[in-house]
């Protein structure tokens, strides 16, 4: 970090606001929506900490370049996210990341984390290690590319001879870094709290299987090339559940898995280092890769933070008396 940032004085006379931005995929959307309410009500964050689709979203802010976030983000379709995929076969991710990066540098090229006026820290994690890494210095592209590395769907990067991947696996609203970087009040964004009923303990649960999902096919092969129809009938009866409902697929295992990880993970770390102040924006209808959705997305950010605004002046205030 430049010495300037760190020495930067609070903004008019009140308190350094650190603003923690969690991970959650296309829910992050609604981040823009809080910056924006807060921007508004004269409360710009002066240290941000984010993760994953936080870090992205927190980083064009730093940047300047939140109103080029908001109009791509605004502009997206079903079909344009399909194309921002480059899926890939033998890489380490289902999807290389190239497109999103080339997307983002054409904003953010030339930017590196210790020149923005804000300042900024983007979560990554370490593969192999575990350990939580702060990105506190160069790039800013490769640096947002590591923190949203989701395993298994993006290739993970390589930055300081370390191979880094999502930042949501070991610290999901890193409300620790931006304390740790000089605010005096933290503020943080979770975009898992609205998603009630999650993590429950069921005490009794039979473990017999269930039924044939799907009626064996009533089919004689006569010859070898209906037995290999048959054979993949079969194959493809597996794939389906009862009144039509699909078998979990490998992308929504993969996904749902991480997305429970990253709530628990989130409530032991919240409860151990709580923020001054928390928004929940009512995200539970909003999918994790509902991406089109983002001008609703963002309006429930917005809805949310208002929701907060005196509770942060009054923290605000209460750190003025205890200073």
């Amino acid at each position: 970090m430049n010495d300037a940032s760190m020495a930067s004085p609070a903004v008019n006379g009140r308190p350094k606001i650190g603003l923690a931005l969690g991970g959650g995929a296309a829910r992050g959307w609604a981040h823009i929506g809080v910056l924006e309410v807060l921007t508004e009500a004269g409360l710009k964050p002066d240290v941000i900490a984010g993760t994953s689709i936080g870090a992205v979203v927190g980083g064009c802010f730093a940047a300047g370049k939140l109103g080029e976030l908001t109009e791509f983000a605004t502009g997206l379709t079903k079909r344009r996210v399909v194309g921002l995929m480059d899926f890939h076969i033998g890489g380490a991710g289902l999807i290389g990341g190239g497109r999103l990066k080339r997307l983002l540098e054409r904003d953010l090229a030339g930017q590196r984390i210790e020149g923005l006026p804000t300042r900024f820290v983007a979560i990554a994690t370490e593969l192999g290690t575990g350990h939580e890494i702060w990105l506190t210095q160069g790039p800013l592209v490769d640096a947002l590319g590591a923190s949203y590395a989701l395993p298994g769907v993006f290739d993970p990067v390589k930055l300081g001879g370390r191979w880094l991947m999502d930042g949501a696996l070991v610290n999901p609203v890193p409300v620790t870094a931006a304390r740790a970087l000089g605010a005096d009040i933290v503020i943080c964004v979770n975009l898992n709290s609205d998603l009630a009923g999650r993590g429950t303990i069921i005490q009794q649960h039979a473990a017999d299987p269930d039924p044939e999902l799907v009626p064996e096919l009533d089919v004689r092969p006569t010859s070898r090339w209906l037995g290999g129809i048959t054979g993949a009938a079969r194959r493809v009866r597996g794939l389906v559940g009862r009144q039509g409902e699909a078998r979990p697929g490998l992308a929504g295992v993969m996904i749902d898995a991480f997305n429970i990880t990253q709530d628990r993970i989130s409530r032991s770390r919240l409860a151990g280092d709580p923020p001054d102040v928390m928004i929940g924006p009512k995200l539970g209808r909003t999918g994790l890769f509902d991406f089109h959705r983002a001008q609703e997305t963002i309006e429930l950010g917005r809805q949310a933070t208002r929701r907060c605004l005196e509770e942060i002046e009054t923290a605000i205030a209460g750190s003025r008396l205890s200073a």
